[in-house]
């Protein structure tokens, strides 16, 4: 039973410390439209009439509850079954039509993004995918609301190096092709190792093979949130901080919980997950560098830094555990450098390097997010970097995810505009000493000796 203080706090969590829901995702099965010999015309054709008729509502579905509930609902998504598994025998033009009739069916819907123009190639690459990652770069040009992503890797099958090889032509490609828009294709395109099935964030969200026909995912944030709570309690001990955090996700959580819930009930489809992840964005206030310094550090990127991300990671998860039957995705922490003030103003500052992000991410959610890098930086250079980051995940059995974006004419210490919630980044200096001897050999690094636990 809430009482009014509850009901103040939740007020206050909206109106002065940035609490939302980030996205409503309906997560779409397009098996039963795959194509066959079928083509590519048709394929289209039946995935546009899908998506458009079960997404129908979803918009203003998500603005209903928005309005009378208070809560904001800051976008409303579409994920489909990754497009490879749907495609079949279509070619890389093939493909671009397919992508082309998603973007038509997010006009028609009115959804900020929609993904699954994806491919799993963790184990190797079957002729769709090759056709599906050829078309990538044109695919994610040529529309504005299409999201693609690539697993490269899990813990059970290895890293599949040709894919890492391929991705890193992929991420150059999409900068030339986007050049004037700043790269912006490259903030579309995401490459992951153990990507989960259930993530309703952009631009690495898809509809598992696993999942039912159609499914309400929700990802809820509020960095803003945790940072006032921790206010409270400067100077505490670890367990007052971590029983703080626990506490503060828990209360988060229960408003997703509560928007899923209702979403699911009007439209008539099933409650998948909540997806409780600290996602920042670029207004004041709403950083989890700043989670970070109120916990103890000068500056996010200090030593200590990885510890401290550890910890808020870890509790966070505990707290939205006990708040819903049913927490997936990513849940835990994000550092996406661009969408983080506090992020940037380190950055700016020399405190925080590409390397120490990199050592961040064996222990947040995701990984090097929302990076930009010299526009002149090689191919093999952005392979290598996303090997590393593979490998973090596949050896700690975790997600792990790279989303580059090398900006073409800028160098380090320029800021590159994005806008929106991928707000604006400073050009971060790369190890330009060559890996193009190790990423172009040919094959899967082999599954660690830890995953054989049958």
């Amino acid at each position: 039973m809430l009482n009014t203080s509850d009901i103040l706090e939740t007020i206050q969590m909206i109106r002065q410390d940035c609490l939302d829901v980030r996205t409503i995702t309906m997560g779409i099965s397009l098996l039963d439209v795959a194509g066959g010999a079928d083509s590519a015309g048709c394929i289209s054709n039946r995935i546009y009439d899908k998506i458009t008729q079960k997404a129908e509502h979803l918009v203003a579905t998500g603005e209903q509850i928005e309005k009378e509930y208070g809560i904001p609902i800051i976008h409303k998504r579409v994920s489909v079954t990754p497009l490879s598994l749907v495609g079949g025998s279509l070619d890389q033009d093939g493909y671009v039509e397919i992508a082309k009739a998603m973007q038509r069916a997010a006009d028609t819907t009115g959804v900020n993004f929609i993904g699954g123009f994806s491919a799993l190639v963790h184990k190797g690459i079957a002729r769709g995918d090759a056709a599906l990652m050829e078309a990538i770069p044109e695919a994610l040009a040529s529309t504005h609301n299409v999201c693609s992503s690539v697993n490269v890797g899990t813990t059970r099958a290895g890293i599949n190096m040709d894919a890492v090889n391929i991705c890193g032509n992929i991420i150059k490609q999409l900068a030339v092709l986007t050049e004037k828009q700043d790269c912006i294709g490259c903030a579309k395109f995401v490459v992951f190792s153990n990507v989960p099935e259930d993530n309703p964030f952009m631009a690495g969200a898809f509809h598992g093979v696993g999942e039912p026909e159609c499914v309400i995912n929700v990802g809820v944030s509020g960095p803003g949130v945790v940072k006032h709570a921790l206010e409270k309690v400067r100077g505490e001990s670890f367990e007052v901080l971590c029983e703080t955090i626990k506490k503060t996700a828990f209360k988060v959580t229960r408003v997703g919980q509560l928007v899923a819930q209702e979403a699911s009930k009007r439209l008539g489809i099933p409650f998948g997950i909540i997806d409780l992840s600290l996602a920042p964005t670029p207004a004041i206030g709403d950083s989890v560098a700043e989670i970070l310094e109120e916990i103890g550090l000068e500056s996010v990127g200090a030593p200590g830094t990885t510890a401290a991300l550890a910890l808020l990671n870890d509790q966070v998860k505990k707290g939205g555990v006990m708040a819903s039957s049913y927490v997936g995705g990513l849940s835990g922490a994000f550092i996406p450098v661009s969408e983080d003030q506090g992020m940037i103003d380190a950055v700016n500052a020399g405190a925080l390097t590409l390397e120490k992000l990199e050592a961040m991410t064996c222990v947040c959610s995701v990984g090097l997010d929302m990076i930009a890098i010299p526009g002149d930086t090689s191919a093999a250079t952005i392979s290598g970097i996303t090997a590393d980051e593979m490998a973090i995940g596949m050896i700690n059995q975790k997600t792990t995810a790279v989303r580059l974006i090398p900006v073409i004419g800028k160098g380090v210490g320029e800021t590159v505009e994005f806008g929106g919630l991928l707000g604006y980044a400073p050009v971060m200096p790369v190890n330009n000493y060559s890996c193009e001897k190790f990423v172009s050999r040919k094959g899967r690094i082999p599954a660690p000796i830890h995953s054989f636990k049958n």
